[in-house]
């Protein structure tokens, strides 16, 4: 009788499901999506990670869950950044990339992360690093190992022999030990290392389709890669369900990268009218960046760039002040992105303020880094909004981002994946 009694209360455990972990979120306020207009004092109910409900007024909470009180605030849903690089921290000791290994990127990643979380960023896009650390950080912050956003990994971008994105300013024998192995010449080639990069572990694929500002090579923006190099890296990583995004400077490199099928433009600096129609007709999304030019533009004359650098951060200045707003009277569309690394990570709100600078409205402002961004992430049904089904990816801010996004920059409360980040 004994041996029957604890087989069945064994069975009668393996029956009954665990406790679901709930929490129920009182705030003063609740903005949705960009769409819509603020509601009022609600109840958010989150269990096991996504949200349930949205009630008006303050709902009990059913017994055992956690209150989360923020009667006092606006929650919105947690904000998107599109382009950074957790790895690594501002500054100009590019000869540091021989000396560190990259499991160092791991340990600046962690910190970075968890900064880039508190300032209400709940999902980033890291546009490149080194072979393996995104990757480690995406998974340490899925499984709740540490704190920190969601994170959609390029790993080690795709470049051209010699153009940005690959190893430059060292010794010849240096240079070819610090290779990730991500260079291509010729289309086949560069079809093989799209399906090396998705054999890796990439959610994306990262090239830089044109010269860039923080190499050391001294030459200019436009195209680096050839038209059938960047259509044979579009259309491999479309077969294999991934999307690309393209660091490029240059009009012809940006025309050319969207003419190939390229997904997002990264910077787009020397934007031009033609480049502009070629991206508008075939939806291609602009990552305006804009932080990353104010971040590099602070560091100048203090010694940390080398001379060659500090050369294009001057050239590119004037011009990185007013192609976003060009873009958006020719139609292009936008979504949110900062290069963070470039300038220190937790700061990426402010480039909310840039972007309105450039002419764009403040609620047009807060959808590039919520619906926009979920939608260029393909997310769209995940992300970006409050809504049943969601994932629990919320911030609690002061005001209405609608009315004045410069709220964003101050973030009192996170919570990511159902998660609260202290």
């Amino acid at each position: 009788m004994r041996i029957a009694a604890l087989l069945a209360l064994g069975a009668a455990i393996i029956a009954t499901p665990g406790l679901a972990d709930t929490t129920v979120i009182h705030a003063g306020a609740v903005v949705v999506d960009a769409d819509s207009q603020p509601r009022g004092q609600s109840t958010v109910t989150v269990t096991d990670g996504r949200i349930v409900s949205i009630e008006d007024g303050f709902a009990d909470a059913p017994t055992g869950a956690t209150v989360v009180d923020l009667r006092n605030k606006t929650v919105a849903p947690g904000l998107v950044d599109l382009h950074v690089h957790l790895t690594g921290d501002p500054g100009g000791d590019f000869w540091k990339e021989a000396v560190e290994p990259d499991e160092w990127g791991v340990v600046v990643g962690a910190k970075n992360a968890r900064l880039t979380a508190l300032a209400g960023f709940t999902t980033v896009r890291e546009a490149g690093s080194g072979r393996e650390s995104a990757f480690a950080l995406r998974r340490g912050t899925e499984e709740g190992f540490m704190a920190g956003p969601r994170i959609v990994a390029a790993g080690p971008p795709l470049a051209i022999v010699g153009g940005h994105g690959d190893v430059s300013g060292f010794r010849p024998e240096v240079n070819e030990v610090l290779d990730t192995g991500f260079t291509c010449t010729g289309a086949v080639e560069c079809a093989e290392k799209v399906r090396l990069a998705s054999q890796n572990g990439a959610d994306v694929i990262k090239i830089t389709a044109t010269g860039g500002v923080l190499s050391q090579q001294g030459r200019g923006l436009e195209a680096h890669f050839s038209d059938a190099e960047m259509k044979s890296i579009a259309d491999t990583a479309h077969s294999l369900g991934l999307q690309v995004m393209a660091h490029a400077h240059g009009a012809r490199g940006v025309e050319a990268a969207s003419r190939a099928g390229i997904d997002t433009i990264e910077h787009g600096t020397y934007l031009d009218e033609a480049a502009a129609n070629e991206m508008k007709k075939n939806g291609t999304v602009l990552i305006p960046t804009l932080m990353a030019f104010q971040g590099v533009t602070e560091r100048l004359g203090k010694g940390i760039y080398t001379p060659v650098v500090e050369e294009k951060i001057r050239a590119v200045a004037e011009t990185a002040r007013v192609f976003m707003g060009k873009a958006m009277r020719w139609g292009v569309p936008i979504a949110f992105g900062t290069d963070a690394g470039v300038f220190g990570h937790g700061r990426n709100a402010g480039e909310f303020a840039l972007m309105v600078a450039q002419g764009m409205g403040h609620r047009e402002a807060f959808a590039t880094a919520t619906t926009n961004a979920a939608k260029v992430l393909g997310m769209e049904d995940e992300i970006g909004r409050i809504a049943p089904g969601y994932s629990a990816d919320l911030i609690a801010i002061d005001g209405n981002p609608l009315e004045d996004t410069a709220t964003l920059e101050n973030v009192g409360w996170v919570m990511v994946r159902g998660r609260v980040i202290d």
